[in-house]
């Protein structure tokens, strides 16, 4: 017999930044007009999902991975490692940086650093994104951030629907308004501001980290063009968008019948688009869920757009 799916309640934060499309487009049962996150998988204290239905319903995520670590692999690990996030943004995020696992470790008490990456969900024409900046040294990187000549500093890359970018740590970015993407990284809310616009939540600036930031920026960056994977649609077929030390990410698009063994120590899917079965059970649009250590075969039908993601 199949194991359960193990399907998860997400939580959802509020942002300066945030929108409505998270319950207009995908119906979450969320209220608000700056609702800019869903944590559609997490375990992190910031924001722990709730198992949803069958044997372990109600149990908080970070709790069934320490009671039942066969579920996941005996991976050996001391936390759940990945973080998956939806995230709209209907302003510009600010300019940030997140730092690798040593300097969090020493730094940010004990935290993983933060590796992450991005699928474009959605997006107007003419986006873009900031990946990367424009200093060819420290000293340049020192005096563009602390003059604040942000407009030699900030490189933004034209970005479309189905693009796939890779964020190391070190690597400057921000989503700009208009764009809706899926956030596949480590289980860490580690970030370092390094501009916000001069914006002001509740009246005043939001903090902003520029000690931390010089000390973990990459310079110089990564070019352009190793910075960004235009990917499309393979109907019935699982493409690897990226692996890593940390994740391995799929993009999965099913137009009729598709099935695969799920061999990984657990498989992540959010369900971005459409709808169908996961062997005879029902998926829709916004649904988060995990299929188990030695779940199986894999059949799944319908039309649907999901993004998978495992160790």
């Amino acid at each position: 017999m199949s194991k359960e799916i193990i399907f998860l309640n997400p939580v959802f934060t509020h942002n300066i930044w945030g929108g409505t499309r998270l319950k207009d487009d995908f119906h979450y049962p969320v209220e608000g007009d700056d609702i800019g996150e869903c944590w559609g998988v997490s375990a992190h204290p910031n924001g722990d999902d709730t198992i949803a239905a069958g044997t372990y319903k109600g149990m908080k995520l970070s709790e069934l991975w320490d009671k039942h670590p066969e579920l996941f692999g005996n991976t050996g690990l001391d936390r759940f490692p990945l973080l998956i996030k939806i995230i709209d943004a209907k302003a510009d995020l600010s300019i940030q940086v997140h730092p690798n696992d040593a300097y969090a470790k020493e730094h940010e008490n004990g935290s993983l650093g933060k590796t992450e990456c991005w699928y474009i969900v959605d997006c107007k024409e003419d986006s873009a994104l900031v990946v990367g900046h424009n200093a060819k040294t420290r000293e340049e990187l020192k005096d563009m951030v602390e003059n604040g000549r942000w407009n030699d500093f900030i490189r933004e890359i034209p970005v479309k629907k189905g693009d796939f970018i890779q964020i190391d740590p070190g690597t400057v970015h921000a989503i700009k308004g208009g764009i809706m993407i899926l956030e596949t990284q480590q289980n860490s809310d580690i970030t370092y501001r390094v501009y916000d616009y001069d914006r002001l939540s509740n009246g005043v600036p939001r903090e902003l980290h520029i000690k931390q930031s010089l000390e973990v920026i990459t310079v110089p960056a990564k070019s352009v063009e190793n910075s960004i994977l235009h990917t499309q649609a393979k109907p019935d077929e699982v493409q690897r968008l990226i692996s890593c030390n940390y994740y391995s990410v799929y993009r999965i698009d099913v137009a009729d019948k598709l099935s695969f063994k799920q061999d990984h120590p657990f498989l992540i899917m959010s369900v971005l688009d459409g709808e169908g079965t996961l062997n005879g059970t029902s998926l829709k649009k916004g649904d988060h869920l995990i299929l188990p250590n030695d779940y199986g075969t894999v059949e799944l039908s319908g039309s649907m757009q999901i993004i998978a993601s495992s160790l």
